[in-house]
């Protein structure tokens, strides 16, 4: 084990709140993982802070004097990328923002309590440093100079629907870093493309909105799930957060959103692995990837996609923010190929066009 994997992260605390700032150095040095080497009240002093004390990680607050935690991170991310997690009670009730973060490249988010703070916050204390540890040692991707364009091509500009008749659905699972990569990937698929369903972990009040933004963005028709709407080509089904969402065959062995409660698998709600063994039942005519993420949520699902003779897809490790579990599924023979971020749309594209399965 190298020096640098033993010595503690370097944690910077960015918020207006003295009191916060002091709740947050005693839960983070608390852990060994973490060490805290400033605070700063606002995004102005944190810069120089940066400069000096080099940190490896920051927290960093939304609402702040000067210039607000949103500006700030797409500064950050532009002009010396690091890891950052929000802490912040706009996390918890403006979706937006937390999406909006999460898409400039914050690593994750933890929305602290808005009333009795210094009681509320102790359960809090064990997210905050796993996500805060977690960030240190992910992977930062830095915002290009400019930001992408939005597509404004209709779903019914699908030039050939038989193109990609070979499957009858995608399947995409993520979990942190995923709100970036799933942008990526589904930017890359056209309109005529078989229907694609999604679990992404959050919260059930941000699902409705991370759809939303999606379909402002994309080519494609980008939906939260219902249960029982058909699925069609061209659309993408967003899981809705605390509910089960499966995929199940409807008329003609077409596509069916399953949206039920349900309890949490492999950690979640909704699961991956459960989206990804519900698909099973399509055998071949489906293909699935397993995006960026923490712990091994989605891989026996995309295990048994493989046995059933699916193409199934993990992300690598270079363009991971955090390679755990896609390193599951590659570990345990669940993905039949590791591919680059910018790579997978066009290996799922290719299944979906000459599916014969390789699964094994």
């Amino acid at each position: 084990m190298s020096e640098s994997e033993t010595k503690p992260a370097r944690v910077l605390i960015i918020d207006d709140s003295a009191l916060v700032r002091e709740l947050l150095t005693g839960i983070i040095s608390s852990d060994p993982r973490l060490t805290v080497v400033g605070t700063a009240p606002d995004p102005i002093i944190a810069r120089d802070k940066i400069k000096a004390l080099s940190p490896d990680v920051l927290t960093l607050d939304v609402e702040m004097p000067r210039m607000n935690g949103i500006e700030f991170l797409e500064k950050i991310m532009r002009l010396r990328p690091m890891p950052v997690v929000m802490i912040s009670t706009l996390t918890r009730e403006g979706a937006d923002t937390t999406l909006r973060a999460l898409e400039l490249g914050a690593f994750d988010y933890v929305a602290k309590p808005t009333q009795r703070l210094t009681e509320a916050i102790e359960p809090l204390k064990r997210e905050i440093c796993d996500k805060v540890a977690a960030a240190a040692k992910a992977r930062v991707r830095g915002l290009s100079p400019s930001p992408k364009p939005a597509h404004a091509v209709p779903v019914a500009d699908a030039s050939d629907p038989a193109r990609y008749a070979g499957v009858d659905v995608i399947g995409l699972g993520a979990s942190t870093g995923g709100v970036e990569a799933l942008g990526e990937v589904l930017s890359a698929i056209p309109p005529d493309a078989p229907a694609i369903a999604i679990v992404q972990h959050l919260p059930g009040a941000y699902t409705a909105r991370f759809a939303a933004r999606l379909d402002g963005q994309l080519r494609l028709k980008v939906v939260e799930a219902e249960d029982g709407m058909p699925m069609q080509p061209g659309h993408v089904y967003i899981g809705r957060g605390e509910k089960r969402f499966e995929v199940a065959k409807g008329a003609g062995g077409k596509p069916v959103c399953r949206v039920v409660d349900g309890e949490k698998e492999s950690g979640h709600l909704p699961s991956i692995d459960r989206l990804f063994a519900s698909l099973v039942a399509f055998g071949p005519r489906a293909c699935a990837a397993l995006l960026t993420g923490m712990g091994r949520d989605g891989v026996n699902g995309l295990k048994q996609m493989r046995a059933a003779g699916a193409v199934t897809i993990a992300q690598d490790q270079a363009t991971s923010v955090v390679y755990g579990m896609p390193r599951a599924a590659m570990e345990e023979g669940a993905a039949s190929r590791q591919l680059a971020l910018t790579r997978i749309a066009a290996a799922l594209l290719e299944a979906a066009s000459a599916k014969t399965g390789d699964g094994k």
